[in-house]
């Protein structure tokens, strides 16, 4: 296993709030459920969408990821920080979801709601909207990968537990993601409208 980086103390703090709250959850602390629901639901919208873009299904994945740790919150035994527990039962509850459901395309408008909580607001959608499409021509894997490493922030041995793969795995499929949105990218930006090329 490789190292990982070192975690800054906003990191360290924010661990050791949620393992306080799966210790009371794991007694029944239903206002412990409800504040961690809070925390991760907009990073889980996030995530999520680079598995799907049903927001139902996001729905329905983020609702059973956080009964999930509510049911096995005692089963948690801090060998991994609380949110890298989290996105794992997340990442196989949305495979799972997929395997059920499929993934029919549903319109973009379905997904504003999850846009909204993602903490995004102030992001220029332009950007949002062609780096979106350039992740639409990788893989599952490779798009949770992305997500996992620069939209969330864990290391690779975190995606690799997450994603219960070698680390060797999550680089290869980091390296092949990030050479395919290299080629991929520059060809979208053709797409963009120009409407900003001309100041008043």
């Amino acid at each position: 296993m490789t190292s990982s980086a070192p975690m800054n103390d906003d990191v360290i703090d924010a661990d050791a709030t949620d393992r306080m709250l799966l210790q009371r959850m794991s007694m029944g602390d239903r206002v412990a459920l409800g504040v961690l629901y809070r925390s991760y639901h907009s990073r889980l919208c996030r995530f999520l969408s680079r598995l799907t873009r049903r927001a139902d299904i996001i729905d329905e994945v983020i609702n059973d990821c956080l009964w999930i740790a509510w049911q096995k919150a005692d089963s948690f035994h801090g060998n991994s920080r609380v949110s890298t527990w989290l996105m794992g039962i997340a990442y196989r509850c949305g495979l799972k979801a997929l395997r059920q459901h499929g993934d029919e395309p549903v319109e973009d408008d379905a997904l504003q709601e999850h846009s909204n909580h993602a903490n995004d607001l102030d992001e220029d959608r332009e950007l949002r909207d062609w780096l979106s499409k350039g992740l639409d021509h990788l893989s599952v894997d490779q798009r949770v990968v992305i997500e996992l490493v620069y939209g969330v922030g864990h290391s690779l041995d975190d995606v690799a537990i997450i994603m219960q793969c070698p680390v060797g795995t999550v680089k290869a499929r980091l390296f092949h993601a990030r050479v395919k949105l290299r080629n991929v990218l520059p060809t979208l930006a053709g797409d963009l409208p120009r409407h900003r090329e001309r100041e008043p």
